[in-house]
């Protein structure tokens, strides 16, 4: 983290120290003291060692959706595990749980759910989409859940999880999910991607509501990547149609720990009926309460999860609201202005192509100067490898079925069931002023 970061956190536990304190002196268990030689040894060792990771923070690093928390963030979650809150009942951290519950409203209203609503924070977009899921099976109770087939592979890990039926529906060519072969009969609950995790596709939900409402199909939303580009929806930098009626979805699902500036261990998900509280009923004899407010524990699935978690989130939408002028909306146009640049110098180049145009920060882009599917793997393959040996740059390698690429680009001769090709993900905003140099490096690799 950089020194603005780490001269607040001093402070802080500085002032945090005289609060310990103010309980009465107390004294270290000599268990839990270690000789400071040995505490030099390790974390040199540590550090060391920890060099072995990419180079997340820097925008040489274009793979995959990995990248640290802001330096501000992370000293308020550092704070608060000084004292290590539980989020599962307020009595485990009354702040840190007064932080969610504000969090959670501040979510909701960015989203445009009404006043009544349920939802918090979970340990990821995982559990926040398992918990999604649970919800739709208990409210259509026989019935299973569909998803196309761009969605991430956990709806159908978590469908057989939950014990349900998973549905994988086809995508057509122009991006809607082809409807017409889903028995409207076998479904409860369809989910609907904003920004997958492949290519950052944004499913059309303002063409899918009316089928949904026709057949009394819930919508859950998983726009575990993208949520937070619902910030620049009327900048004019993406297409607003589906985001204009995300408020319509019965839930949703957003990582903070991808574009929300947050460590890993914060995903979220919200409820439009509050109603969905009845299916998590619980009593237990150990539990004890000193409110009669629903407490945090009572609507989730898990039970200890970290309220420093709740303590960073919160921290970092005071710094960086959720407006398009202003806050996150900065850094998402950068992210997305990234892409369109991007896509604009491969598709002007020599020896690179795009594969589609980016709906969001993701960009897909193969070696374009060879004639078969076969040496596009291959090249793409040396760039990837070659990139990250010379640390050059960092890509990421994408699949895609010799049938789908070759509706984008049918003058390759398909000579391979699939084609391997690379993708960058301009995360950071950094990478808007990056690309340029980004993409010369790629050229020059595979110009060798």
């Amino acid at each position: 983290m950089n020194s603005k970061g780490i001269e607040q956190l001093k402070k802080s536990l500085e002032v945090f120290d005289d609060w310990k304190q103010s309980f009465g002196e107390w004294d270290m268990d000599a268990s839990l003291h270690v000789p400071l030689q040995k505490v030099e040894e390790v974390f040199e060792n540590l550090v060391e060692r920890l060099e072995g990771n990419y180079p997340f923070h820097h925008p040489v690093y274009a793979g995959q959706m990995l990248k640290p928390p802001h330096p501000l963030t992370w000293a308020a979650y550092a704070l608060g595990m000084s004292i290590n809150p539980n989020n599962h009942a307020l009595d485990g951290g009354p702040p840190s749980s007064e932080m969610e519950k504000e969090v959670i409203k501040e979510m909701v209203s960015f989203y445009g759910f009404g006043d009544e609503y349920l939802g918090h924070l979970s340990a990821s977009g995982t559990i926040a989409n398992l918990e999604a899921l649970w919800v739709a099976r208990e409210s259509h109770p026989g019935k299973g859940v569909a998803f196309s087939s761009n969605s991430h592979y956990t709806h159908e890990r978590m469908c057989s999880v939950l014990g349900m039926q998973g549905y994988k529906v086809a995508v057509l060519e122009d991006g809607m999910l082809d409807l017409d072969s889903v028995d409207t009969n076998s479904i409860g609950t369809l989910v609907v991607t904003l920004g997958t995790t492949g290519l950052g596709d944004v499913e059309p939900l303002h063409r899918i509501l009316p089928w949904a409402k026709e057949h009394d199909i819930r919508i859950h939303i998983d726009c575990a990547y993208g949520g937070f580009f619902h910030v620049i929806k009327d900048s004019g930098l993406i297409d607003n149609k589906a985001w204009n009626m995300i408020h319509s979805a019965d839930s949703i699902v957003v990582d903070p720990h991808k574009h929300g500036l947050q460590p890993y261990g914060c995903g979220c998900v919200l409820f439009n009926d509050p109603n969905v509280a009845r299916f998590y009923l619980h009593d237990s004899p150990y539990t004890y309460y000193t409110s009669d407010e629903l407490h945090l524990g009572e609507i989730s699935l898990e039970c200890s999860r970290a309220g420093a978690a709740a303590i960073a989130l919160w921290t970092t939408l005071k710094l960086f609201p959720l407006k398009q002028d202003e806050g996150f909306g900065g850094i998402l146009q950068q992210c997305r202005k990234a892409a369109i640049r991007m896509y604009e110098l491969v598709n002007t180049s020599q020896v690179l192509a795009a594969y589609k145009e980016p709906e969001l920060d993701i960009i897909a882009y193969f070696p374009s100067q060879v004639g078969k599917l076969s040496e596009i793997s291959a090249t793409s393959t040396r760039v990837f490898d070659e990139g990250m040996k010379n640390r050059s740059f960092y890509l990421s390698l994408y699949k895609v079925p010799a049938a789908a690429f070759l509706k984008f680009h049918p003058q390759y001769e398909a000579d391979e069931e699939y084609v391997t090709i690379l993708r960058s993900v301009l995360m950071r905003p950094e990478h808007a002023t990056f690309v340029d140099e980004l993409v010369q490096r790629i050229e020059k690799v595979i110009h060798n």
